[in-house]
């Protein structure tokens, strides 16, 4: 969990992905997230959260449906969804804590 502490402890926007990997929605973000950091750069992070090696956390932040997405900046929950999204929407998003 310390080390969630210091992925979300920064000034840059962090999004994170909590998935699966037998998860057929989870495998379609993949790809939609991979566009995400390329278009956001270094203007923000993407981390992907396998909820299967990361139970305790999934479990402490109430992970429920996946994927579940998250948005931090200085260790603050700024935005969560579950569910599918578009890379625009996130990028939207994201860039609205940059």
């Amino acid at each position: 969990m310390s080390k969630f502490g210091e992925l979300i402890e920064t000034n840059v926007p962090v999004l994170l992905d909590f998935y699966t990997e037998w998860d057929d929605a989870c495998k379609e973000m993949h790809a939609v997230l991979r566009d995400v950091a390329a278009a956001l750069g270094d203007k923000a992070r993407v981390i992907k959260i396998d909820v299967e090696k990361n139970s305790e956390l999934a479990e402490a932040l109430r992970v429920k449906g996946l994927p579940t997405l998250m948005i931090y900046k200085n260790g603050e929950m700024k935005w969560r969804q579950s569910g599918e999204q578009d890379a625009n929407t996130l990028i939207s998003l994201v860039q609205e804590y940059v």
